[in-house]
């Protein structure tokens, strides 16, 4: 943790220095379509006594037993917004925030101790001391809940055609990202928590000068966090979360100089 944030204050030392030489200051905004990639859940719980199995007994859980599953995610939103800088070389720098947001779409595959738990009954997990006449699969087969990643990134760019109307660029960038998860399957609040990592940005993308001061793009961003470590509400035990996404947006910028 310390050498990432020793990188981050690097990086945006680098960005203080370059703005002093820079030709052109931009603000720019941009809407966009976030693919929410499913995450391999897995952690380790606390020591617990399960709830009925569905034959009227119980199963006592050691401290460190691993568990997990795997999430799908629905289709979601992105927004975001930077404060940027060129330097007359093909190169940019910016300040971004970001925002993205995404519904769960299912959860499959529960596992306890190595072994799958999906035909079990769901009272188990639930600590009913009856059965609920349901699995642990069909419970959480029904999503609900959601991810939010709200961020600020250092950014670097790279302009191609820097003499046309139409310029290609590439970049990159490094952040901190403020990560809340809800996994709500069935209502059963499971996860709802939040933490903040390291992040990452590679981007591609172009944008088309206008005659005036303003100036349009498309961006494809690959944007990730290490992952998220968060507590559960269901039974005593943590829950490492995987959080990458693609993002494809449209989005504008006025240049203040040039």
């Amino acid at each position: 943790m310390k050498l990432m944030k020793s990188v981050a204050a690097i990086a945006a030392g680098l960005v203080i220095v370059g703005a002093a030489s820079a030709q052109e200051y931009y603000v720019g905004g941009s809407i966009g379509f976030t693919q929410q990639n499913d995450s391999d859940n897995s952690g380790s719980t606390g020591a617990f006594t399960t709830g009925n199995l569905g034959d009227g007994s119980t199963l006592d859980v050691a401290a460190g037993t691993p568990y997990g599953w795997s999430t799908e995610f629905d289709g979601g939103t992105a927004f975001a917004g930077e404060f940027g800088a060129r330097y007359g070389n093909g190169f940019r720098s910016g300040i971004e925030i970001v925002y993205s947001q995404a519904d769960v779409d299912t959860h499959t595959g529960v596992t306890l101790g190595g072994g799958s738990i999906d035909g079990v009954d769901a009272a188990a997990i639930a600590s009913s001391a009856d059965p609920l006449g349901v699995t642990v699969a069909q419970v959480v087969a029904d999503g609900r809940g959601e991810i939010t990643n709200t961020g600020i990134f250092i950014n670097g760019y790279y302009d191609f055609n820097q003499a046309g109307a139409f310029q290609p660029y590439v970049g990159g960038g490094i952040g901190y990202v403020d990560v809340d998860v809800t996994y709500q399957p069935s209502g059963i609040t499971v996860i709802d928590d939040s933490e903040g990592k390291f992040g990452y940005q590679l981007k591609a993308g172009a944008t088309y000068k206008l005659q005036n001061q303003w100036e349009v793009f498309g961006e494809y961003a690959y944007r990730a966090t290490e992952d998220i470590e968060l507590n559960n509400q269901l039974f005593p035990g943590t829950l490492e979360i995987e959080n990458t996404q693609n993002v494809f947006s449209i989005g504008a910028r006025y240049k203040f100089g040039g």
